[in-house]
């Protein structure tokens, strides 16, 4: 039993987004721009994860739709990180 050409190709992909979230991690960079990247790195896996693995492009409404509250709770988050950068 071998895995299809296309999951393949997202786990390599999902695989590259996550070095190069690690990556990230040792450029110099300003903090809040790091945080940003990785949650922007973060919603990308999760739209692969969700129109690939849980076959979501077949529907493009439901998967616009998820996109969208992950697009929301990525905003949130960054907004939750920045409030006590902001507060220096």
């Amino acid at each position: 039993m071998g895995l299809s050409s296309s999951l393949l190709k997202t786990w390599l992909w999902l695989t590259g987004l996550s070095l190069l979230a690690a990556v990230a991690t040792l450029a110099p960079m300003a903090r809040w721009v790091l945080a940003a990247a990785i949650l922007l790195l973060a919603l990308l896996k999760a739209r692969l994860i969700l129109a690939r693995y849980l076959d979501l492009y077949r529907a493009p409404g439901w998967l616009a739709g998820a996109t969208l509250v992950f697009a929301i709770w990525t905003v949130l988050a960054f907004g939750l990180y920045l409030i006590p950068v902001l507060m220096r």
